[in-house]
């Protein structure tokens, strides 16, 4: 028991985020249905069973056009990071200390201390591919729920289409397709807008006791851990 309060304790952050998360998930999925419904009765057609919603591609496109766009966020965010900087965010590095930094700085191949992780001594592709492996993961996680929207996208397209009395169209017409791009786009603005906004607003605001904040009495220039 004391281990499982532990591993509570040392997971919380988490444990939080993904409790959050399946709330949220079903909050959307009850909306979503009833939302559904309520837009099948003015068309004139039958209400459909929440099982039938949740595994519809209607429900499916919601979840991925999200997911794409969260994954893509960090992508960029990790990425730019590297090479980017915002002078006095906590978000960023310090100016002057842009790119990849030396081996002794990362901890990597012979600097890499005895509680280092294994592929952090390693040399190489295999040492190359940790290096970067959250970029890559993000960015892959971000590729396949863009994909995965693309799918679910274009069947529940081509319903509306079929129920039109009109032909279906392909993954790569969908794909190009004002409503593909619609839907990928207004989520990538106001997520591009979040972290731009963070970036600026942790230069002069802050929030006591929070590693995304700087301390309450650093100075609005200091950047990054300074």
């Amino acid at each position: 028991m004391r281990d499982v309060r532990r591993f509570i304790r040392s997971s919380s952050l988490s444990l939080a985020f993904l409790a959050l998360f399946a709330l949220a998930l079903v909050g959307q999925a009850l909306v979503g249905h009833a939302a559904y419904n309520q837009d099948q009765v003015m068309q004139g057609s039958a209400k459909v069973t929440f099982g039938h919603y949740v595994t519809s591609a209607d429900f499916a496109v919601d979840v991925a056009e999200n997911w794409q766009s969260e994954y893509l966020q960090f992508f960029l965010l990790i990425v730019l990071t590297v090479w980017l900087v915002q002078r006095g965010s906590p978000e960023s590095k310090s100016p002057g200390s842009e790119g990849r930094e030396t081996d002794e700085q990362q901890l990597v191949g012979d600097h890499a201390r005895s509680d280092s992780p294994p592929w952090a001594r390693a040399s190489g592709l295999r040492g190359a591919l940790y290096a970067r492996s959250l970029g890559w993961t993000m960015g892959l996680l971000f590729l396949g729920s863009w994909f995965a929207q693309s799918v679910a996208g274009r069947t529940a397209y081509n319903e509306e289409r079929t129920s039109a009395g009109m032909s279906s169209w392909s993954w790569w017409d969908y794909v190009r397709s004002p409503d593909f791009w619609d839907r990928s786009l207004q989520n990538w603005q106001s997520e591009f807008l979040a972290v731009a906004s963070m970036a600026v607003f942790a230069i002069y605001l802050r929030e006591r006791g929070s590693p995304e904040s700087k301390k309450v009495g650093a100075p609005h220039h200091a950047t990054g851990s300074e």
